[in-house]
């Protein structure tokens, strides 16, 4: 009985991994799309105001 018992226990860690890895999977597809959106508008952005706007500037000062 306890083999049918610790069968069972796998089966369901098994399936819990699996939809895990599933969700993890849409996550990271969903991360890289909304990434790639917000690089797409900063360059947009970046083009339209001619590289003057956002905080990417670099400053005149050295580092002695």
């Amino acid at each position: 009985m306890g083999a049918v018992v610790s069968c069972i226990q796998s089966l369901c860690q098994t399936i819990g991994a699996c939809l895990m890895a599933i969700v993890n999977g849409i996550a990271s597809i969903l991360q890289a799309i909304v990434g790639g959106i917000a690089a797409f508008f900063d360059i947009i952005i970046s083009c339209v105001t001619c590289g003057r706007g956002g905080g990417r500037r670099r400053r005149g000062t050295s580092h002695v």
